[in-house]
């Protein structure tokens, strides 16, 4: 019998995408194939956030265009997991009767058997589980690239933001033991993977579970002593457990990236003391100087919300203040919506989308501006590139292969590389958010044979990951 097709379409976060990962594992492991672009997948996963207030909107307006091709093919399914399941569990079902399976963010390894269930049954299959029970790390992974990773050190968040619902959504924070992190970072580069991401909902919180304050730290230099691990990076910390142990351990870890996503939030205490951030603007400000002192070279990232209830003109202004202060490489801005169930949707002082709009345009140009400025200084600097696309920009007629350099930047670079290779060119031209280096290739470092593991066909579709 021909095996069934599936598609996982992603939304949100990096912990989200990593989750597709173990998703598409599980299903391969079940049986599965991944769906080509030729015709309908019996099977579409849709794997969800829970953050914006478009989420619910977007989830079923592609369950609303999914019906016609259900209707026509009974035997296909539709399964909805991640955040927005956990939320709004059997709800989903009740708006979209045609969705075959619901699963939430604790148990992603009963979806192969809720599916069988859901289709012996002939009826709708919802499992919600309320506290992780297993580390998902266990799971099998079916990884988009071959020599990028994501491993995840601690899943769950104990901050109380008064805007977020995620720790409601994926609970508390649990970590998982140091030894076990290296062990797959250390089958990774086995299997040639050159660079990891660390992740978690709050990183440098991280070996709370276990009572080493310093455990953050501590793993990252313990990353620098893998053979064959060239390119660390983790996301996101919160500012509150930011320690100069941790900028000591970037600064002095030759393969920990200089790279930072810090998320600021707003520049103004009182925003900050209503978003409930245990932080105010100097100490973020201090943070970034002292990374700055130790990495002059660093790129700091940031995410930032315009809007937030009770948020006057003057608490906008410093916000535009602290980030000329800041001079972030780049920042994801976001307009505030009310989230059901958190404390900022019930404040008062809601401020009117018209002004949130005009705050927000004010602050993308200012942003816009930063970014542009930071990246024309690196015109006619050699920067060392991790080629991750092969067939360049989407004009195939330019010739640029394209890829991160160590700062995160994404460069496009005119030569031919393959995914994996590391090659090192000058910078000859700068737009806000990339690089571009057309004078050619300097050096170039191809993965061995031994690394060179085939690109897998059909990536998961992806749709706007953004950080943690």
């Amino acid at each position: 019998m021909t095996a069934r097709t599936y598609e996982i379409r992603t939304y949100g976060c990096q912990m989200n995408v990593h989750d597709s990962e173990r998703l598409a594992g599980l299903l391969e492991d079940a049986g599965y194939e991944r769906a080509g672009t030729a015709g309908a997948p019996d099977l579409v996963v849709f794997n969800t956030c829970a953050v914006r207030e478009n989420a619910d909107n977007r989830l079923y307006g592609n369950l609303g265009h999914l019906y016609p091709a259900k209707a026509a093919n009974p035997d296909m399914q539709i399964a909805v997991g991640g955040c927005l399941a956990q939320k709004d569990r059997g709800r989903i079902v009740e708006r979209a009767p045609w969705v075959d399976v619901v699963f939430g963010t604790h148990n992603l390894a009963a979806l192969p058997v809720l599916l069988e269930r859901a289709r012996h049954n002939q009826r709708a299959e919802v499992e919600i589980v309320e506290a992780l029970q297993n580390f998902p790390s266990d799971l099998p992974t079916r990884r988009d690239s071959t020599f990028s990773a994501w491993v995840s050190i601690s899943v769950g968040c104990d901050n109380t933001c008064t805007f977020c619902i995620v720790p409601s959504l994926r609970g508390t924070e649990t970590d998982r033991r140091p030894g076990d992190v290296l062990a797959e970072i250390r089958a990774l580069v086995d299997e040639g993977v050159v660079e990891v991401t660390l992740l978690g909902q709050n990183v440098n919180s991280y070996g709370r579970s276990f009572g080493d304050s310093e455990a953050f730290g501590k793993l990252l230099r313990a990353c620098g002593e893998v053979d064959g691990l060239e390119r660390v990076r983790f996301t996101s910390p919160h500012p509150r457990d930011f320690t100069d142990d941790v900028i000591a351990a970037m600064a002095e870890t030759p393969n920990v990236m200089p790279q930072l996503h810090m998320p600021m939030q707003s520049g103004s205490d009182t925003v900050l003391r209503a978003m409930r951030r245990s932080y105010r603007r100097e100490r973020y400000l201090g943070i970034i100087e002292r990374v700055r002192r130790a990495m002059p070279d660093a790129a700091i990232t940031t995410d930032i919300i315009v809007g937030f209830p009770g948020e006057t003109e003057q608490d906008f202004a410093d916000t535009l203040d602290a980030v000329r202060r800041a001079r972030f490489a780049s920042a994801f801005t976001f307009q505030y919506s009310k989230r059901p169930g958190t404390p900022a949707a019930e404040m008062a002082d809601q401020v009117p989308k018209a002004v949130v709009q005009e705050r927000y345009e004010r602050l993308i140009a200012l942003q816009d501006e930063i970014s542009w400025d930071a990246a024309k200084a690196l015109v006619g600097r050699e920067v060392e590139v991790l080629v991750s696309a092969g067939d360049g920009r989407k004009d195939g007629d330019t010739g640029r292969v394209s890829g991160r350099a160590r700062d995160g930047r994404l460069v496009h670079v005119r030569g031919t590389a393959a995914p994996g290779d590391v090659v090192t060119a000058e910078v000859t031209y700068a737009a806000p958010h990339h690089l571009v280096a057309d004078g050619g290739i300097r050096t170039h470092r191809r993965r061995t044979s031994a690394e060179a593991v085939p690109t897998p066909v059909g990536p998961l579709l992806t749709i706007g990951p953004r950080p943690a």
